[in-house]
């Protein structure tokens, strides 16, 4: 099952996708709204956009995630299909306190998707594979304890 984000944040992500492909840009009021709804995240996400730090990594069957480069200089691996980024930011104002809907690298992916900022890699099902471990191994959770 797909998670789906709240109603009023899909139809905004539409809206500026609608906006950007009519115009090229992003209206104040969208950009006002996109504020309201994600909070400190919507600036953070957009510098992030800006900076076209977001890539999508397809395979040939079709899998793809997005990695986004943060602003400390790492790689964080975001999952459209579950909403998930395994940023410390994500585990902390997202799953544990509820602050956020989502953190600033989800925002800039569906962001990037809206205005076509995001960049596409293709590879190998194993290229992606050894991607989804990597992350695996240093999030600690490739070892058994």
């Amino acid at each position: 099952m797909e998670a789906t984000l709240p109603a009023v944040a899909e139809e905004l992500l539409k809206e500026i996708k609608k906006a950007f492909q009519e115009t090229s840009h992003v209206p104040d009021d969208l950009l006002l709204a996109l504020k309201f709804v994600f909070g400190s995240s919507a600036v953070a996400a957009l510098d992030l956009v800006d900076q076209h730090s977001v890539t999508r990594i397809v395979s040939p069957r079709g899998r793809a995630v997005y990695q986004v480069l943060g602003s400390s200089g790492k790689l964080y691996t975001c999952y459209t299909s579950c909403h998930f980024c395994t940023c410390p930011a994500f585990a902390f104002s997202v799953l544990r306190k509820h602050d956020s809907l989502v953190c600033k690298h989800i925002l800039a992916m569906y962001l990037s998707q809206a205005t076509g900022a995001c960049q596409e890699l293709s590879v190998s099902d194993q290229q992606l594979a050894s991607i989804l471990l990597a992350e695996e191994k240093e999030e600690g959770l490739g070892t058994v304890r």
